[in-house]
């Protein structure tokens, strides 16, 4: 008879003690690495980082306030050029109008250039640049003082330089035509001359144009004719009839001095 295979053992199942409780499991512990929270090894740099903290805070602030102080004298200056524009922006009235308190207006130019002087005075400011002031004082009859601030001008590289060049070339040859003495007259045009002829070095750049016709008309004056015809003509290449006003202007010169 074949043997019957044997049944296998089981493991008896581990019996808990009649009365006995079984104990939960134990949370895991946290592990810190080399010992210490995250927050024990910030601790030692807390003084450093709430004065870095600082530090930058000082320094937005002064910032800010810099900001802050360019803005509201920004906002000065342009309420001042304002008060000062208004007084130029004034209309003339004509000699048989009578002025009108609720509507400002001046007699004439140099009223009003006066006025515009005056009120700069009391803003204390130079607002409008140095072409704006000189054009005022040259109408309210302050020739010199109107040359001293072209002079003031004349090295910006912006149109405010090309301006004042051009104003301060107005002036000396105004001033040179009245004067009696043949050697004063011929040496303020020369200085005329020279003003505006840096009045607008680049072919390309703005008042070009009038530049050339300013030099051409000093020539003239100086008893060059050859050279002012050339000049303009090379005035009109330069402005090829962009400028209507220039454009006759030219054209007028030119059939003076014989031209088709």
């Amino acid at each position: 008879m074949a043997d019957k295979p044997k049944p296998k053992s089981e493991s008896p199942a581990p019996t808990v003690p009649q009365g006995a409780v079984a104990k939960p499991a134990e949370p895991p512990k946290p592990v810190h690495i080399g010992g210490e929270s995250f927050v024990d090894r910030l601790l030692p740099h807390i003084k450093k980082i709430l004065v870095g903290m600082l530090v930058v805070a000082a320094v937005l602030t002064v910032i800010f306030v810099i900001r802050w102080a360019r803005e509201r004298k920004q906002i000065g200056q342009t309420e001042k050029l304002e008060s000062v524009l208004e007084v130029a922006q004034a209309p003339i009235r004509g000699k048989d109008d009578k002025p009108d308190p609720k509507k400002p207006s001046y007699g004439n130019a140099k009223e009003r250039a006066a006025a515009v002087l005056d009120t700069m005075a009391k803003q204390d400011t130079e607002a409008g640049g140095a072409a704006f002031r000189a054009g005022q004082l040259l109408d309210a009859g302050k020739l010199d003082e109107a040359i001293a601030e072209y002079r003031k001008g004349v090295a910006d590289r912006t149109i405010e330089g090309v301006l004042c060049r051009e104003g301060l070339g107005i002036e000396l040859a105004t001033k040179a035509a009245a004067e009696k003495d043949p050697a004063a007259r011929q040496k303020g045009l020369e200085e005329a001359l020279a003003a505006f002829s840096a009045m607008q070095p680049d072919e390309a750049g703005q008042r070009r144009t009038y530049a050339l016709y300013h030099q051409a008309r000093i020539q003239l004056l100086l008893g060059k004719r050859a050279d002012a015809k050339a000049l303009f003509e090379k005035a009109k290449q330069a402005n090829k009839d962009a400028d209507r006003e220039i454009a006759d202007l030219i054209e007028k010169r030119l059939a003076s001095l014989g031209a088709s």
